[in-house]
């Protein structure tokens, strides 16, 4: 009988923090090589997670900015999981007005991999408004290596992820809001000193981050963004590799952050899944 109260309890309490939530996906268009960059077939298999939550609802925009905008407007969190740079579906001015004014009302925007990366200038200061932190080309660097997550600040995205390592293209070195202010980092790592041993360039290395980097300075892979004025957002530099989407604690990280970006709360436990192998194969391009 215990039991059965408790369980019913569960239920009324999930039912009731994540009431009628709606989170937007936004998939950019093919790119890079098989099993590279698969943005569908990534949103498409977070989307199917998250529907199985109680009360939160996923829909997937594929091929970069919705031609329907009703679907921006009715979102609770916006997630742009795209190239990034000077293809990145929201850096038009007319798209970059729309989000101010959805973060303006407490849309949560997240951002994913290249997704991170805009130009600076208008873009990166409408990023650093929304997010908190963006990549800046000749600042940031994107190198590819294992990275070792042992240690997780207190945090509702960091709810029920264990220790992990996974080889992904991880961004570091971010160009984040004044002093940090609001921000939380999710992730964060001493890289090799490999990473950055490159010529200098765009994404490959720079005085700056390889100053901070010899001097064992950790550097943020993911991080959560409390808006001074309201609501969420957060970047994630890692998915690169659509097969890490089979590893359950990388795959909780960005569940948890949607469902908290969204406004609802996560359960103590973390956002549970499952994917098979057969999941992760389905909808990737043909590359």
């Amino acid at each position: 009988m215990k039991s059965l109260l408790a369980w019913l309890c569960l239920g009324l309490w999930m039912s009731s923090a994540y009431a009628d939530k709606q989170i937007l996906l936004i998939a950019g268009s093919r790119s890079h090589g098989a099993g590279e960059h698969e943005f569908r077939a990534g949103c498409l298999l977070l989307a199917d997670c998250l529907q199985k939550i109680p009360g939160i609802h996923a829909t997937v925009a594929s091929n970069g900015w919705p031609s329907d905008e009703t679907v921006l407007r009715s979102a609770d969190a916006i997630l742009f999981y795209a190239d990034g740079g000077s293809g990145h579906p929201a850096i038009q001015p007319a798209r970059l007005k729309l989000i101010d004014e959805l973060a303006a009302k407490g849309v949560g925007i997240c951002t994913a991999h290249y997704g991170v990366e805009v130009p600076a200038g208008l873009p990166g200061f409408a990023m650093l408004r929304w997010t908190g932190g963006y990549f800046e080309p000749y600042w940031s660097v994107n190198p590819t290596w294992k990275a070792n997550f042992d240690k997780f600040p207190p945090h509702p995205i960091t709810r029920g992820v264990q220790p992990f390592s996974i080889d992904d293209e991880w961004y570091y070195h971010m160009r984040f809001a004044p002093e940090m202010t609001g921000v939380t980092p999710i992730l964060s790592v001493v890289p090799p000193l490999e990473t950055v041993r490159q010529p200098d360039g765009t994404h490959s290395s720079n005085p700056w981050v390889r100053s901070e980097v010899s001097r064992g300075i950790p550097q943020t892979l993911m991080w959560a963004f409390d808006r001074p004025t309201g609501g969420r957002g957060f970047g994630f530099t890692g998915g690169h590799y659509h097969q890490n989407w089979g590893n359950d604690d990388f795959r909780r990280l960005i569940l948890n952050a949607l469902v908290w970006a969204s406004g609802a709360e996560v359960p103590p436990g973390g956002i549970v899944s499952t994917v098979t192998p057969d999941q992760l194969k389905a909808n990737q391009d043909a590359k």
